[in-house]
């Protein structure tokens, strides 16, 4: 069951039919595609939704692989009682999404990138703004940089939208009950790493 308050986690992006079996390729959205074959509680929904049971509907992912070749970076996705093209085509456009409070728990090493946005992002004792968006590098071929760090976009009052690094070597507290990050930038990388 899911609260009125629930927030939603967007896990996957259903692009178009994969093959003839009913198994669709699918923008991954997740750093665990892994965890889709078995996992309770997935939704299938239309893109930005708000938490409207109406319009979601409860699915089963019973097989996921990892594609190579152009389509590397992505995974194909199948779903119970989903066995044709056309079925398959019934649903492409919709995300696979999971309530926050369903979501796997991580280790102590890790955090949700979402749980980020909404955080206040302190330099120090210093506050920078708002973040309103983490964002990873990708290569041309759309593949995600690995060894580069995700982007927090910030938003602060007096410099506008500040691009930030999220680098372990910056972290030094993450508050999520209070919503404050605070992190210990080198001198200058506010200023520098202005968008506007």
């Amino acid at each position: 069951m899911h609260s009125e308050t629930s927030t939603w986690v967007v896990l996957a992006h259903l692009l178009r039919p994969q093959g003839r079996k009913g198994e669709l390729l699918s923008e991954l959205l997740t750093d665990f595609p892994e965890r889709f074959v078995g996992r309770e509680n997935l939704l299938l929904v239309p893109p930005g939704f708000a938490g409207d049971m109406a319009t979601a509907k409860p699915v089963q992912i019973i097989s996921s692989w990892l594609p190579v070749g152009k389509n590397k970076g992505r995974v194909v996705l199948g779903f119970a009682g989903i066995d044709t093209i056309s079925a398959a085509e019934g649903i492409a456009g919709l995300d696979v999404v999971v309530s926050d409070d369903h979501r796997v728990p991580l280790d102590d090493e890790s955090i949700y990138i979402n749980d980020l946005v909404g955080c206040t992002l302190f330099d120090g004792a210093t506050e920078i703004g708002e973040i309103t968006d983490v964002q990873f590098s990708s290569a041309s071929d759309g593949d995600r940089l690995s060894e580069a760090a995700p982007l927090l976009f910030v938003q602060s009052e007096n410099n506008g939208e500040i691009l930030v690094p999220f680098v372990k070597a910056f972290l030094k507290t993450i508050d999520l009950s209070s919503r404050r990050l605070v992190m210990s930038l080198p001198v200058g990388l506010v200023e520098v790493n202005r968008s506007s």
